[in-house]
């Protein structure tokens, strides 16, 4: 049946301070509504684990994705698509950073699933789409709405109706995605070093940072700017501040609490 198989595996590393999703469903990692499912699952779990700190998605083997289970979506009745995009977007709710490190195809939910997290990272072979348009469809999990406010009204339109791709190259160019490395080896030591600085700050300021930006960016300029001055007034009063200041002060690494 094609709405299931597959499986987004959950594994820890950094003495549990890194949780590691992995899609994993043959060749291409194609997306079932099963694995749609397992993603909000995963991230409920992770949410709620304090030692958690930071979250890596990545896809088993030479593609990240190339896409969703599209015979699987004729099993599917109208109405129940309609909550679709809540399952894969978990990474746009979850407290803790998230970061995607992209290798080969990163097509259609994919693409939409690679959006939904804060830091984008890929190889040079990466190629990013969203095909729909091809099956007579359009994006239904977030990928009109994140990728206008990332790369502007304008090319999200052409890249939509057109389905054409956008390789790493130019993703690098349009701020889709942060880095780009030679090949999988090279974005793995990329992965791990910015997951090394971010377990070095606070949780919670990396968790009101997060939450300034995704708040404050579709909000007018005057209510963000708002926003991030009460934020900073509040994280006056945390104790990783104290200690950021007090190591400054000392001429040593702080040690953060996440409080």
């Amino acid at each position: 049946m094609p709405l299931t198989g597959g499986d987004i595996r959950l594994e820890t590393s950094h003495d549990g301070r890194v949780a590691n999703l992995t899609l994993a469903n043959g060749r291409f990692n194609i997306v079932t509504m099963e694995m749609r499912r397992l993603m909000a699952e995963r991230f409920a779990e992770i949410d709620a684990d304090p030692d958690v700190a930071v979250v890596v998605i990545r896809g088993e083997g030479e593609h990240f994705t190339s896409g969703g289970d599209i015979a699987g979506f004729m099993e599917v009745e109208p109405f129940d698509l309609t909550d679709l995009g809540q399952d894969v977007t978990a990474p746009a709710r979850s407290p803790k950073p998230v970061i995607t490190a992209v290798d080969g195809y990163c097509f259609g939910v994919g693409f939409e699933l690679a959006l939904a997290t804060d830091i984008r990272l890929a190889t040079s072979r990466t190629e990013f789409a969203l095909p729909e348009m091809r099956l007579g469809m359009m994006p239904g999990s977030g990928g009109t709405q994140r990728l206008a406010r990332l790369i502007g009204l304008s090319r999200a339109k052409y890249h939509v109706l057109t389905a054409e791709r956008i390789s790493a190259e130019q993703a690098l160019a349009w701020g889709l995605i942060a880095t780009v490395s030679d090949d999988a080896e090279a974005l793995e030591r990329e992965v791990e070093r910015v997951v090394g600085t971010l377990l070095g700050y606070s949780p919670v300021a990396l968790r009101t940072a997060m939450e300034v930006l995704d708040r404050g960016v579709d909000a007018p300029l005057a209510t963000g700017v708002e926003l991030e001055r009460k934020s900073y007034a509040m994280l006056r009063a945390t104790h990783d501040f104290a200690e950021g200041v007090a190591a400054f002060g000392e001429k040593r690494k702080p040690t953060f609490e996440g409080r």
